[in-house]
Order: C-alpha cells, then sequence, then structure tokens
C-alpha cells in the first residue's frame, strides 16, 4: 500500500449506523504486513442483495460465486479479504471461496450461498486456506468496529479510506444508505470499480434493488478510468437490511421508488469520483464531458478514449493545454465524428471550434486552468443529441513507482 496521501484526498464523512449492519475486521495476515486486512459483516434474516461484477473473461472464484448467489437475491453476511485477489488460481481458488462461505455459514447457521466473498490484490496466488479460516475465527469473536476501520482494512494501493451516505423520504419514513469501496489501480470498469459495498435500511426487493443498482452503476462506477485497465475481481454489492419499516420497494410504482433509484444514483456517484481522486499517481481529477454525439452510447465511447489516452494524462500532469492529443483521442475511437465540426474547451475556455484553433487563442487562462486539482474537457462533435460524462485523473511517475513494484 501506497504511504504518501493522495493529494485529492477526501477526509472520511460521519457515515451513520445502518440498523441491521455489524462490521467487524481481523488480520489474516494475507500479505507481510502489520495491519487488519479481512473484513466480516453480518447482516439480520431477510436482506435483500444486488450486485455488479466484472466483465473480465478472466473472472476470481469470489466473482463467479457472487454471481450464482446473486440470483438468489439474499444475503446474511459478507466477507472481504485484502492483499490475495485469489483470481487466476484453478480449483485451489474455487475450494478457498468455498471454505470461506461454509465456515461463515456454519457460525452463521445460514446457507453457504447467503454468504458472499470478494476479495483483492495479487493475481495468481491461491488464497491459503488455513489464514482465511484463521481471520474468519478472529472476526467472528472480534469487537463491532466502525466504517472508517473497515473501509480502510478493504484497501489495497488505495491511500486514504473512502466512504459516503446519504438519506431519503421512502414510504414516509427516513431511509439511509451508506458505502464503503477501494480502488486505485486497474480502473477501467465496464460495470463497476474494484470492491464497493453499499448498505441501506431500506425494504427493498432484490429485483428491484438489482435495476436501481445496475442503472446507478451505468452513471458512475462505469464512468471511470483510471488506467484503462479492468480487474478480474470488481465487484459492487448492495444490502437492503429492511429494518426502515418502509413499505417494500418493489417496482417504478412503489411509495418513494423515485427518489430511492436517486439516492442510490448519488452514493454511488460519490464513491466513484473518490476512486478517481486516489488513482495511483494522481494529481489531478479530470471530468470529461462529450456532447453533441450521434448517440449517448457513441458519447460515452469517444469520452472514454479521451480518459483513458496516456498521451491527454500526460499532457495534462505536465499542465501542457496540448488539445490536439484530445482531437487525436477523439479521432481514434472508431464512433461518428467530423473534423470541421468539432469544437473543444478546457475549462470554460473555447480553444477549437468547427476544426480549428479559435481565432485570436489565448492559452493564459488555459494554462491558469491546468494548474488546478480539478480540470475540466469539454468537446461538442456537432452531430447529434448524444451527451457522456466520464472522470479520471492524469498520469504521473508515481503510477509506475506504484506498479513497478506492486508485488514486493
Amino acid at each position: 500500500m501506497s504511504t504518501a496521501t493522495s493529494p485529492l484526498a477526501q477526509p472520511f464523512p460521519a457515515l451513520p449506523a445502518i440498523d441491521g449492519v455489524t462490521l467487524r475486521v481481523a488480520r489474516a495476515q494475507y500479505k507481510k504486513w502489520d495491519r487488519t486486512d479481512l473484513t466480516f459483516v453480518t447482516l439480520p434474516e431477510g436482506t435483500s442483495v444486488a450486485g455488479v461484477l466484472t466483465t473480465s473473461k478472466c473472472p476470481s472464484p469470489e466473482v463467479e460465486w457472487c454471481r450464482q448467489a446473486l440470483v438468489l437475491g439474499q444475503a446474511r453476511a459478507l466477507v472481504v479479504n485484502a492483499g490475495n485477489s485469489n483470481a487466476f488460481t484453478g480449483h485451489r481458488g474455487r475450494a478457498a471461496v468455498e471454505a470461506i462461505a461454509a465456515r461463515t455459514a456454519a457460525a452463521m447457521e445460514c446457507q453457504p450461498s447467503d454468504v458472499f466473498v470478494a476479495s483483492t490484490g495479487v493475481i495468481g496466488v491461491p488464497l491459503p486456506i488455513d489464514k482465511a479460516e484463521a481471520g474468519l475465527d478472529a472476526a467472528f469473536t472480534a469487537e463491532p468496529c466502525g466504517w472508517q476501520e473497515a473501509a480502510a482494512t478493504i484497501m489495497t494501493t488505495d491511500t486514504f479510506a473512502k466512504g459516503a451516505t446519504t438519506t431519503v423520504i421512502v414510504d414516509g419514513r427516513t431511509v439511509t444508505l451508506a458505502g464503503i469501496i477501494k480502488g486505485s489501480g486497474m480502473i477501467a470498469p465496464d460495470m463497476a470499480t474494484m470492491l464497493g459495498f453499499i448498505f441501506t435500511d431500506a425494504a427493498v426487493a432484490p429485483e428491484f434493488l438489482q435495476r436501481a443498482l445496475s442503472a446507478a452503476n451505468g452513471r458512475s462506477f462505469s464512468c471511470i478510468t483510471v488506467d484503462g485497465d479492468t480487474s478480474t475481481s470488481d465487484t459492487v454489492l448492495a444490502f437492503a437490511t429492511g429494518k426502515a419499516g418502509n413499505a417494500p420497494l418493489v417496482d417504478d410504482e412503489s411509495d418513494g421508488a423515485d427518489a430511492f433509484r436517486a439516492a442510490l444514483a448519488d452514493l454511488c456517484h460519490q464513491l466513484a469520483l473518490l476512486v478517481v481522486r486516489d488513482g495511483e499517481g494522481a494529481t489531478k481529477l479530470i471530468e470529461i464531458r462529450v456532447e453533441g454525439a450521434e448517440s449517448d452510447r457513441s458519447a460515452h465511447r469517444i469520452a472514454m478514449s479521451i480518459a483513458n489516452s496516456p498521451l491527454v494524462k500526460t499532457a495534462i500532469a505536465g499542465e501542457d493545454a496540448n488539445w490536439g492529443r484530445v482531437v487525436m483521442a477523439v479521432g481514434k475511437a472508431g464512433e461518428p465524428a467530423e473534423r470541421d465540426r468539432l469544437s473543444i474547451r478546457f475549462g470554460e475556455t473555447l480553444v477549437a471550434k468547427d476544426g480549428l484553433a479559435v481565432e485570436g487563442y489565448d492559452e493564459a487562462p488555459v494554462a491558469a486552468h491546468l494548474k488546478g486539482q480539478e480540470i475540466a474537457v469539454g468537446v461538442d462533435l456537432g452531430l447529434g443529441e448524444g451527451v457522456a460524462t466520464v472522470w479520471t485523473c492524469d498520469l504521473t511517475h508515481g503510477y509506475i513507482s506504484i506498479n513497478a513494484d506492486y508485488r514486493s
């Protein structure tokens, strides 16, 4: 884990307790470090669960386990391991997940399918079952902990613990949502970021919770990138305990359905931006907004092409107003674009329009904007109504330093 905190870090917020959710942490010692690295969360009977999982064709056994368990829509426990992703580990990796689920189910007196498991860290090293079981035994008897301790325990190369919360009125009752997330590198998800866990006391049917989470993901976790790489272990899970006492949200006609969806989307957006703020080696948070595309999907693909361009990201790291690199990234995206309709801005300054540099263009306000920590890049294709916004960070020497010796 990095020792220098990201200059874009945000202080950990005061997260309220979620009725029915109990957090504990323990030391499984998956790596040679002196820190907690196993998180254990217990949930009451009747808890609904939904999830979005990596689109990688080489998923971890934990992802496969969660994918199968999500079909049932119920959860009683969550176990998160940090320091070892257990991915690409064959039958030994699967055996480790099964052992964790079985041991936890026995302690909780529930079915193994009620136990959700996630792991993050080095790929290709089987998760040691003996350490996992010892860590679980310690977690079962540990004192409950707070959100910040749980958020710190799921970290790997993260430099700060990440959490967010919001509230909403559903069926006349105040419903609370809280979430923790980890992610710093290998962030270019097609569904979610590395590991994120959301909890609410709302009563929500699993099917509605799944639709709401999938929709929220499409506007948050699927709109961020640090380095263009999709993890084998990306997992976001949402758990609803039902303890708020509202009439269950079952479909779009339920009282408070729209409000709950909006609150969940807001929470996911908060968590997603925290991941970008902790991008490995990052010094700048970059928002890229594409307008005037033929469709929203096309706009998203173009925005991600810009966001994943090493040339764009290094230019911004160097505070260089090289908008030609944005032109390059638009052109390579493989989406409809016409050079002579293209406009580009940095911050509030239009730098290129209709395929040409703006006449009398003054670089001074752009240079001043690029010296800040939050950078805005805008593109207008002039073709249609498609719009998309994505977020990324700059690419610095720090990213190389972190990843060149990641396994040491």
